[in-house]
């Protein structure tokens, strides 16, 4: 069996949306970037945790996981949020541009029919914010037939916290002792 895919989302997951009063966490930082296709003198403003590139670098560099991308930001991902958090290069799934007016055009998340057909039979730990419970009912099915599967839910409004990594590195470890028996 291959390592486990990490996929890992950003908006939400390591860009927390602002509270109703437009407060962020405190442990993030503001920086202002600009995303491939925007105007100069239209950036975009993002806070992120700077402990969580150490805390990440351990995770997608241990050799349990192949870590990928799965965000709206596709190629931004690689050359604007993980060089801001000191994240080693990984690659990203080249998600379409759907033209949708919510996350869930079909009770799912949007992204996932392009994940399970990336994914195709390969286990992996999915880290987005905006799952259904048809989401996790995919994920309960995969892992049925024999391909685990791993939904992790930060709160938009936090991002993602330690339990949430020390879960996944519970989930990989158990998954790797299964696969050397």
């Amino acid at each position: 069996m291959p390592l486990p895919y990490l996929l890992l989302d950003i908006d939400g997951v390591l860009i927390p949306f602002p509270a109703a009063d437009g407060s962020t966490p405190p442990t993030h930082v503001r920086h202002t970037v600009l995303p491939t296709g925007r105007h100069p003198d239209d950036p975009v403003a993002i806070w992120l945790d700077p402990s969580q590139g150490g805390i990440l670098t351990d995770l997608l560099t241990s050799g349990l996981v192949t870590p990928v991308w799965c965000t709206s930001w596709r190629k931004d991902a690689t050359t604007i949020i993980g060089p801001l958090l000191g994240l080693p290069d990984f690659p990203y799934i080249d998600l379409p541009r759907p033209r949708i007016t919510t996350s869930h055009p079909d009770g799912y998340l949007w992204k996932r029919d392009h994940v399970d057909t990336w994914l195709a039979e390969a286990p992996a730990v999915w880290i987005d914010d905006d799952f259904t419970s048809l989401d996790h009912a995919w994920a309960s099915e995969r892992t049925a037939r024999g391909t685990p599967t791993l939904l992790v839910q930060p709160d938009p409004h936090l991002g993602l916290q330690p339990d949430h990594l020390t879960e996944v590195t519970k989930w990989v470890a158990r998954l790797s002792a299964a696969r050397a028996a």
